[in-house]
């Protein structure tokens, strides 16, 4: 009995140590994300050249977390935690070189290349993170797996939330190069700091580990990542660069008062948004009575609720198609903020489900290549759904962006409604 409970215990504060260290690194990068999209809009970059500035960060999630599963099982978690953290610090020093006077092009790839490195550390961290919650939750609690997910997942989307308001805040008070200096300052103290703090326990890697298995022959395993890639993409469709200019637009005035006013409505928004959705995440498991539900259940419920989540995409585009009313601008707006709110609810609980099943579908042996390879498809969803972000709001505006959302959504549910109910794990080592 002592030793589970010394168990119990070293386990949570792992757990802390884990969630602490990722909290740190996703307040940063909400804020560099919120900093790049507000700061080169107002020097007057397009809906695609902005897009153009994530394309790499999202590029790099993909190539990063198709092989940071096997860098984790062949280095353990911990050294791919500190890397990403590490990583982040370097990336925001190079941001501060940035020089105003340089060409466009070159300014696009300057950033490109840095938010490329932010990617790589991004997905490094949440890999780890995500990982060592399948290895530190007691297995012989009911429900536990899904809470102890739920909570790293909820309070990190709430803590980048609080990020993206930080990123607007500090764009209007010190201006871009010192938000970024300050961050990288902040994370520098705070490295070394959970580097101290953290407990023993996580797995410490095994020489033997191929790459090839980071492919999964699970058929559970990729029928979710692909629904994973479609809903990501359906949200960031919408989120990434459609929305936060809209409503620049919408709010802005063009005076340099206006301007920083709109700065903060709309990093105000954007918070908001992933605050909320954060911590509907940290409370599916509640709300949608976990405890009481088997695997075959919750595997029903990922099906049922992106099929809800596709409907408000597709109602908020048919709302700025038709878009008459006395005051358009001012009816859409409120339409808007209801409706994406309301998305965020619904999006909160099929990504919470999916983030509980891909640990419950796979193994110990083998969960950081299943997270990873499950991520990357996350990653490819984000790059996709950045992509078209852009491409689709400069075509068609706000209508076409949503419809897109829609779209993308749809194939989600066409992949979750394929997901089998009992767990069919290949081998261990396939």
């Amino acid at each position: 009995m002592t030793t589970l409970a010394t168990e119990k215990r070293e386990g949570l504060a792992a757990y802390i140590a884990v969630t602490a260290a990722y909290w740190a690194f996703m307040l940063t990068d909400g804020a560099l994300r919120m900093l790049v999209l507000l700061h080169f809009h107002t020097l007057g970059f397009s809906p695609i050249q902005l897009a153009y500035l994530f394309l790499l960060y999202e590029f790099m999630g993909i190539v990063t977390n198709l092989s940071a599963g096997w860098i984790a099982a062949r280095f353990g978690l911990t050294s791919t935690l500190y890397a990403g953290l590490a990583l982040q610090i370097l990336a925001l020093a190079a941001l501060t070189q940035l020089d105003p006077t340089w060409q466009v092009a070159v300014s696009v790839a300057f950033v490109m290349a840095v938010q490329g490195a932010s990617g790589v550390a991004k997905d490094l961290a949440k890999m780890s993170s995500k990982s060592a919650v399948k290895i530190l939750a007691p297995a012989e609690e009911k429900g536990a797996l899904f809470r102890w997910v739920a909570v790293l997942t909820g309070s990190k989307n709430a803590v980048k939330g609080v990020g993206f308001l930080l990123g607007a805040a500090l764009l209007a008070i010190v201006g871009f190069t010192g938000a970024v200096f300050a961050m990288g300052v902040a994370l520098a103290i705070i490295l070394p700091a959970v580097a101290l703090f953290m407990p023993s326990g996580l797995p410490a890697g095994r020489k033997d580990a191929k790459f090839r298995e980071v492919f999964s022959k699970d058929p559970n395993v990729n029928r979710l990542s692909a629904a994973r890639l479609f809903l990501f993409g359906a949200r960031d469709t919408w989120f990434v660069v459609g929305i936060p200019i809209y409503f620049y637009s919408v709010l802005s005035d063009g005076t340099v008062d206006g301007n920083r006013a709109a700065f903060f409505q709309v990093g105000t928004f954007m918070a908001v948004w992933i605050i909320g959705y954060g911590f509907i995440q940290a409370a599916a498991p509640r709300l949608l009575k976990a405890r009481e539900r088997g695997l075959s259940e919750i595997v029903g419920l990922a099906r049922t609720w992106v099929g809800v989540l596709t409907l408000i995409p597709a109602a908020l585009a048919a709302a700025a198609w038709v878009g008459n009313a006395p005051d358009p601008q001012t009816w859409l707006t409120a339409t808007l903020v209801v409706g994406l709110l309301l998305f965020g609810v619904v999006f909160a609980l099929n990504s919470s489900l999916h983030s509980y099943l891909i640990l419950a579908f796979t193994k110990a042996s083998r969960v950081t290549m299943d997270v990873g390879f499950y991520y990357m498809s996350n990653a490819a969803g984000r790059l996709v759904g950045t992509l078209l972000s852009g491409v689709s709001y400069q075509l068609g505006g706000l209508t076409l962006c949503l419809a897109t959302a829609a779209l993308m959504s749809a194939l989600s549910f066409v992949f979750a409604g394929q997901l089998q109910r009992t767990m069919v794990v290949a081998p261990d080592g396939a």
